[in-house]
């Protein structure tokens, strides 16, 4: 199997985070790659992940990054390839790592998810894999159409919620 998605992360200590996008593309069925580099320990080694990545048959990569969170765009900067940034809640809440992937300079651009946010940065690179891909698109179609599954099972479960002074 052929991995289309790339999961990088600056250290295993971001599994916790990271492993939301791993079981959301499981989940869908796209193959994929999780590895640890990091841009200030590891920068020959990010740099020829970042050179080979489309080579080697990958579409999309997701980089999660704390602190300094110089991987995604150092991966970007090196690579035509589509990257999303996950920053990963350590120092001042995360906001370190946001502003660091957020503000990119012009011509590397990084998607950029909320603190924390893997599982939104899967559904990204599984809605971009979807355009050339009518499977994949499916798939994603389902997990969309259960999200309001979800939400209209809650509605009904708090019908069944009763207090004093409650109208519905």
């Amino acid at each position: 199997m052929t991995p289309l998605v790339s999961i990088i992360m600056g250290s295993t200590s971001d599994m916790p985070v990271m492993e939301k996008a791993c079981k959301f593309l499981d989940d869908m069925q796209i193959p994929f790659e999780v590895q640890a580099l990091s841009a200030h320990r590891t920068p020959d080694a990010v740099e020829k992940f970042a050179k080979g990545a489309a080579e080697r048959g990958i579409k999309v990569i997701i980089a999660g990054a704390g602190m300094a969170a110089a991987l995604p765009g150092v991966i970007a900067a090196q690579t035509t390839l589509p990257v999303i940034g996950v920053p990963i809640k350590g120092m001042l809440d995360g906001l370190d790592a946001l502003l660091s992937i957020v503000q990119m300079p012009p011509g590397i651009p990084v998607a950029t998810m909320g603190v924390n946010g893997a599982m939104n940065a899967a559904i990204l690179a599984t809605e971009m894999l979807a355009l050339g891909d009518a499977e994949v698109a499916r798939r994603l179609a389902e997990y969309k159409a259960s999200l309001s599954q979800k939400i209209e099972k809650a509605n009904r479960d708090l019908a069944e919620v009763h207090f004093a002074f409650k109208t519905n």
